[in-house]
């Protein structure tokens, strides 16, 4: 599996939660392909987890950039947790979204 962010252009995301890119076939053509974040992605008091679903849900100022030189892909929100304020929190998700073929897709490392 492929990092994604390395083999994708125009990534995005839309809604909060669906990660958006043009993903590189084998054959190097793009491929528009979606990925729903909150199948793969929960909120646990306040910290993103993998493997958990719905972090949007419990979410607020949801941002999706690629940064430092690396162009690491990273996810950052608001998280709430079960008691108090909101907790900033942020998730690369490079650790776990790959390109597949030119398809986005989830694999625990």
């Amino acid at each position: 599996m492929v990092n994604f962010h390395e083999s994708s252009s125009d990534i995005e995301l839309e809604d909060g939660h669906i990660l958006v890119a043009q993903c590189n076939d084998a054959d190097g053509e793009p491929q528009e392909s979606r990925l729903d974040l909150d199948y793969y992605i929960g909120n646990n008091d306040g910290a993103f987890y993998w493997g958990g679903e719905g972090f949007s849900g419990s979410a607020s100022d949801i941002t999706f950039e690629l940064e430092g030189d690396d162009n690491v892909p990273v996810l950052r929100a608001l998280l709430n947790p079960v008691d108090g304020d909101p907790v900033e929190a942020n998730v690369n998700l490079a650790e776990c979204i790959g390109n597949d073929n030119g398809t986005l897709v989830y694999g625990e490392s």
